[in-house]
């Protein structure tokens, strides 16, 4: 019982072999101030269901009632009951007792050990390497309820300590599983532990690897399997939403041209690369760089340069390793006067944005590789445009130019079906940012899907074979001003 909380106050109340306990608890529950909720378990709460109470409450219930039991197999790893309420710890016999919502499996087997986690009172979890250990046990019972995770779980487990910490916190692993298998006459189940982080290492062949996480590692294609998971999201909204078709309608070269400089021109300022309107047409037609703004000068001249080339353009993957090269093929012409961001390299650090980790640098080409077969799968161009431009933002593939590289995959997706391109304008930068991060951090694809078929919608009408007449149409829009200053408006 808890200390300083009077006992009658107190949600879980437990019997005694102390006479003057025992006896205080049954005049309590006579006067009903208390209620018997399992054997040997008492409770104040009469609100709450006693298999809530129960929960709740489970470490702290099972430390006191079953002291010197561990916490062992699937619940060393996952800490909560099966969806079923079963629960399984290691203990001095074999045996099933129900409790109100949880089934408790006790597994006859060694009791603490040294390295062993003290949990709840005397209650103990298993140490990673035991837990790993147990969980290669044999199971009667495969599946969900199992004492036991399925093997591609287990795999999935091992590929993210990899990922998070390296190698050779593996070769940690291993080494003190080792050691434990011994003591706990596990040796079978250590062979099998072994040769999963052998084949992870890939010192061993692959082909025993039944997790797609871990098998990617094996064959030197590691990825994130969180950001596949966002990806897939994205991925269920777009098939099961209809979109317009907004056909091109600056079809001559130089209306296209026209729409490429400002495209080229916002795209640079959502980064912070402020140009005046008149210094970034001065560095479009003269080719040449602004003095004392050299970098950024080249970074609007390399973005027009990809932009207005129709043929660049009209180029999308077919493969994997198209959307690998055009991506890099991109980049270096973005980014070529900025050597020390590597142009055409995908990064070999980390990067952030505020609270946000991007992928890791070891997992990028994975990611990639793996995020293209749902890019594959969609067919409406504006569907690829909006999945793609996301996955290449959330991977942020390179050290810098990222976004920019994002928003011209976006629009060659459009340009090769003959679709309008998309232009994302400073007064709609915020509305841009904020359902990046609705989707990056909420796992909410509307908004984003939301936010692009506006600006789709907005862009469809920014239409002249006259730079100026098409400027002016911005300005109407309030294109330019900051999102402070007004909103984005839809002209015609």
């Amino acid at each position: 019982m808890e200390k300083n909380i009077p006992i009658h106050l107190q949600e879980i109340i437990y019997s005694s072999s102390d006479p003057t306990i025992s006896r205080f608890v049954s005049k309590l529950e006579k006067e009903g101030k208390i209620r018997k909720i399992a054997p040997r378990l008492y409770s104040a709460n009469f609100e709450d269901s006693p298999a809530a109470i129960i929960r709740r409450n489970l470490f702290s219930v099972l430390g006191k009632l079953y002291p010197g039991a561990v916490l062992s197999h699937r619940s060393a790893l996952e800490f909560k009951p099966t969806n079923a309420g079963q629960i399984f710890l290691t203990y001095k016999y074999t045996k099933k007792i129900e409790l109100p919502g949880i089934m408790i499996h006790f597994l006859k087997g060694n009791g603490p050990i040294e390295g062993d986690n003290p949990l709840s009172g005397e209650l103990y979890a298993s140490q990673r390497e035991r837990v790993f250990l147990e969980n290669l046990q044999v199971s009667r019972r495969p599946g969900p309820d199992s004492k036991t995770l399925t093997f591609p779980e287990i795999e999935d487990r091992l590929e993210q300590i990899i990922r998070v910490n390296g190698e050779q916190e593996l070769n940690k692993i291993r080494d003190r599983a080792r050691i434990l298998a011994k003591e706990l006459n596990m040796q079978t189940e250590f062979d099998k532990l072994n040769k999963i982080i052998s084949a992870l290492l890939t010192t061993h062949p692959a082909t025993i690897l039944k997790s797609p996480v871990a098998a990617a590692r094996a064959f030197g294609n590691p990825y994130d399997p969180a950001r596949i998971s966002l990806f897939e999201m994205l991925f269920q909204e777009l098939v099961q939403q209809e979109f317009k078709y907004r056909e091109e309608q600056n079809l001559s070269n130089k209306s296209y041209r026209n729409f490429a400089f400002f495209e080229s021109y916002f795209s640079n300022y959502i980064e912070g690369t402020v140009f005046e309107v008149a210094e970034a047409k001065q560095i479009i037609q003269t080719q040449q760089p602004l003095l004392k703004r050299n970098e950024d000068s080249h970074d609007v001249l390399g973005t027009y340069k990809i932009v207005s080339n129709k043929s660049e353009m009209s180029t999308t993957p077919n493969s994997p390793e198209e959307l690998l090269t055009i991506l890099s093929y991109r980049h270096q012409l973005l980014l070529s006067a900025r050597a020390d961001k590597n142009p055409g390299s995908f990064k070999h650090i980390n990067n952030y944005a505020g609270q946000t980790e991007f992928v890791d640098s070891s997992l990028v080409r994975g990611t990639l590789i793996k995020s293209f077969d749902f890019y594959q799968a969609l067919k409406h161009p504006f569907a690829k445009a909006a999945y793609i431009m996301f996955v290449i933002s959330e991977i942020h593939p390179f050290l810098d130019g990222n976004g920019r590289v994002a928003r011209v995959m976006m629009n060659a997706e459009l340009t090769k079906a003959m679709q309008s391109k998309i232009i994302i304008p400073t007064v709609y930068r915020e509305d841009y940012l904020g359902a990046l991060r609705k989707l990056t951090r909420q796992n909410d694809p509307k908004p984003y899907i939301r936010m692009l078929s506006r600006t789709h919608e907005f862009s469809a009408t920014i239409v002249s074979e006259d730079m100026d007449k098409m400027q002016a149409l911005l300005e109407q829009s309030n294109a330019f001003l900051e999102h402070t200053e007004g909103k984005l408006r839809i002209i015609g």
